[in-house]
C-alpha cells in the first residue's frame, strides 16, 4: 500500500486531482494529514517530551586490543 499525502492546506486544491490520477492503480491510497500540533492527551511523547533524546549510550569500559597493522586489510 502507498499512500499519497496531501497537506491539510492543500487539500482542497490537490485531493480530487490526485485522486483522479491514482485511479487505476489499487496500490495509491490518497489522504489528507490533518494532524494538529502537539499530541492529545496520553498519548506517546514527542521528541522534544522524550526523556531519552539526546542522551548518549554509556562507553564500554576497558581498553581496545591494540592494533598492529598486519592483518590482511593492512595491505
Amino acid at each position: 500500500m502507498i499512500y499519497s499525502v496531501v497537506p491539510e492546506e492543500l487539500g482542497p486544491e490537490l485531493y480530487e486531482q490526485l485522486v483522479a490520477y491514482y485511479a487505476d492503480d489499487p496500490d495509491v491510497t490518497v489522504i489528507v494529514d490533518r494532524r494538529r500540533a502537539g499530541r492529545p492527551p496520553g498519548g506517546p511523547p514527542t521528541a522534544d517530551e522524550n526523556p531519552f533524546r539526546g542522551r548518549r549510550r554509556r562507553r564500554i569500559p576497558g581498553d581496545l586490543p591494540p592494533f598492529h597493522g598486519d592483518g590482511p586489510a593492512a595491505a
